[in-house]
């Protein structure tokens, strides 16, 4: 039995997206600036969750790192057969997605995925 979480493709362009074909027929397509602000790393973690449980004042969202330059993906690297790490032009490269967790943040619609795991 196939898992949901088990990709046969990753395409990933540095400077625009990230593409996974997922085993069970869904794809996700994941813009760069996207997976930046939701890297699983402690730090940004911290950052995303302090946030959360702030009173909504503001619409501004503030990223670790450096922004001043339009954000790409520098290099990226399977990180055994569960996940992937992304260097990127800020200099940040210590969040690892695992596949479970990128499909768990998949812009691919919820309805989508339900879709494809009843055919």
């Amino acid at each position: 039995m196939s898992s949901p979480t088990t990709p046969i493709r990753l395409d990933l362009k540095k400077d625009e997206k990230l593409e996974i074909d997922w085993e069970d027929g869904v794809r996700s397509v994941y813009t760069i600036s996207y997976l930046r602000s939701m890297c699983p790393c402690a730090q940004c973690r911290t950052v995303r969750e302090g946030e959360a449980g702030q009173k909504k004042k503001l619409s501004l969202r503030l990223l670790p790192g450096n922004w001043s330059q339009p954000i790409h993906a520098t290099s990226a690297e399977l990180v055994g057969n569960y996940a992937m790490r992304i260097e990127w032009s800020d200099s940040h490269g210590s969040g690892i997605y695992s596949f479970h967790y990128l499909r768990s943040i998949s812009p691919a619609g919820k309805s989508e995925a339900s879709n494809s795991a009843t055919e």
